[in-house]
């Protein structure tokens, strides 16, 4: 290991020096207090940034053993880190010079406490990763800078990371908050429930590109009927209101909280930071959002549960199309979350085809079954709960007819939520909906779908394809675009960028058994014991934890994937 000394005379030395001269100093350099390694060394200055990582001994670090005792608090330890480096490189860089010149960034955190390949700890070391911009005074190295930036400006990062100078008080409330929301999680089953709302909570953001909360925001009281109480571990007793099991409705009138209400459910399969209003706001791990999505791909789904007898005799058992209605992609979706094993749906009237939801008993009168391929949800939702184990949670603002079937009805009136159950099971014996149920085929929760890798899918005119993301919208794998724009639980582009480097690890190392969910677990199971760092030899700072639903997603969604029965 060479001494950080050196790296001041190479960076002096390289002053006015054609920019790609940088590469020589890749490698690693001990300083006092930690060691620098530069893995990678950006060929331009308008280039991704270079890519570094500091290694600090815990002699030096001083973190108590304890803070990072299990895999929760360490989780929240690594993201409390993530986001001093953050706060740290955006508050003491010194930008100057050509393109990213000066730029110190690590991958920015959203409000989600998430494991990421940011940082990391252990009882020998603290890591982190992350990019700077190498400076340069147009395409020549201005070697000066570069020296204050290495050897003067990451010093004084690092002083900042250590365990004496970080606000104790906020760290560890950080982690106790973290692992007090898996705790409530894991008793979501004991309990009968598949979420848990707090007293308190604030659900509404600023904007839907602020996800900070919305300030004088109405807090969230649960209905007395519903309210339950859990003795956290470090929060201690706590109450709110609990979902239970089955289906659930949530109902009132627009611009109530409908909507609201869901989209912290949704994100409730996430842990949220100190601050955010939503702390306490914990579903079931498995709970998936689902949503029609127009011009979706769908290879080789058994829809017959909900879109059967197609004219010209038009198979559904393997169903395959490029370009999908509403209901039929509404439909896929269902199907590929029960193939995943998904425990709880969550749906918002306002995002689904109003054709799978519901057909009224006009229309059924008007159009014989026997016209009609589609059985709507209504009629399977039941069966879902009482065969299968499968919840829902549905906003529904426009038809009552779910009252029928529905074990728990919520109303949001200004954001407070009323439990309305037995009022709205009165209207339904009242006014009785007359309508016939049209549940045909079974749902079942297992497809039979054989992934066939093909290595060629990944190579572009006979190279290796290149792989880009952009934000939350897409993967891009050589010439093909993923589309998940309309994947709603997705949160950071990190994920995006570690199920792009999952599929390519797919590839390279296909698991012994090709069956579609039993692949996807494989991998899901490899990456909770050895970590996101087994996607990539390379030190990648910018890969997030995601679930096999939204890995599967992004496969489903891939337009030259095979899938066999």
């Amino acid at each position: 290991m060479t001494n950080h000394t050196r790296l001041v005379q190479q960076l002096q030395q390289l002053d006015g020096k054609g920019y790609k001269a940088y590469k020589a100093i890749r490698g690693g350099y001990d300083f006092p207090q930690f060691t620098l390694m530069i893995d990678r060394v950006q060929g331009d200055p308008f280039a991704k940034p270079s890519q570094c990582r500091v290694l600090i001994p815990q002699d030096i670090a001083g973190f108590p053993a304890d803070l990072y005792g299990n895999f929760s608090r360490e989780v929240g330890l690594r993201d409390f880190l993530t986001r001093q480096f953050h706060q740290f490189a955006q508050r003491e860089q010194r930008r100057s010079g050509t393109g990213n010149s000066g730029l110190i960034a690590i991958a920015p955190p959203g409000p989600e406490i998430l494991e990421r390949t940011a940082a990391f700890i252990d009882d020998a070391q603290v890591e982190v990763r992350f990019w700077i911009g190498l400076p340069a005074r147009g395409r020549r190295i201005a070697g000066g800078q570069a020296v204050d930036l290495l050897c003067e400006q990451i010093p004084q990062l690092v002083e900042g990371m250590l365990y004496a100078q970080l606000p104790t008080q906020a760290l560890q409330h950080h982690i106790d908050t973290h692992e007090d929301a898996d705790w409530l999680r894991q008793q979501l089953p004991t309990r009968g429930l598949v979420a848990f709302v707090a007293d308190g909570a604030i659900l509404p953001r600023r904007s839907g590109i602020d996800s900070r909360p919305l300030e004088a925001a109405t807090s969230f009281q649960s209905p007395e009927s519903l309210r339950v109480s859990f003795d956290c571990p470090h929060q201690g007793l706590i109450t709110g209101m609990g979902i239970p099991t089955g289906i659930t409705l949530i109902v009132g009138g627009g611009y109530h909280g409908k909507s609201t209400l869901l989209k912290a459910l949704e994100l409730g399969i996430y842990n949220h930071i100190p601050g955010d209003g939503r702390e306490f706001v914990v579903t079931d791990a498995d709970a998936v959002k689902i949503r029609a999505e127009e011009g979706r791909p769908v290879t080789n789904l058994d829809l017959s549960p909900f879109i059967n007898h197609l004219p010209h005799q038009q198979t559904t058992t393997q169903f395959w199309t490029t370009n999908a209605s509403g209901s039929t992609s509404q439909a896929a979706n269902i199907i590929e979350a029960l193939e995943l094993e998904a425990k709880v749906l969550l749906i918002d009237e306002d995002t689904t085809a109003t054709n799978l939801m519901i057909r009224d008993r006009r229309m059924q009168s008007l159009i014989a079954k026997d016209q009609e391929p589609i059985t709507p949800l209504i009629d399977q939702i039941r069966p879902l709960s009482e065969e299968h184990g499968v919840s829902s949670i549905l906003v529904m603002g426009g038809s009552g007819d779910y009252f029928e079937v529905a074990d728990t009805v919520i109303a949001m009136s200004a954001y407070r939520p009323e439990n309305v159950t037995e009022q709205a099971h009165a209207i339904a014996a009242q006014y009785p909906i007359d309508r016939t149920c049209e549940a045909g085929q079974p749902i079942g929760t297992k497809q039979s779908r054989i992934l066939q890798l093909h290595p060629s899918a990944l190579e572009w005119k006979g190279r290796p394809a290149k792989v880009k993301v952009h934000e939350l919208r897409e993967i891009i794998l050589g010439r093909n675009a993923i589309d998940l724009s309309q994947v709603e639980q997705l949160v950071e582009s990190g994920q995006l960028r570690a199920i792009a480097a999952a599929i390519l690890y797919l590839h390279q190392f296909p698991p012994p058994n090709l069956n579609f969910a039993h692949a996807i677990q494989a991998i899901l199971s490899q990456l909770a014991t050895d970590g996101l760092s087994t996607l990539n030899p390379f030190p990648e700072g910018d890969f997030v934890t995601f679930r096999r639903f939204e890995l599967a997603a992004a496969l489903n969604r891939w337009r030259d994937l095979k899938l066999e029965d």
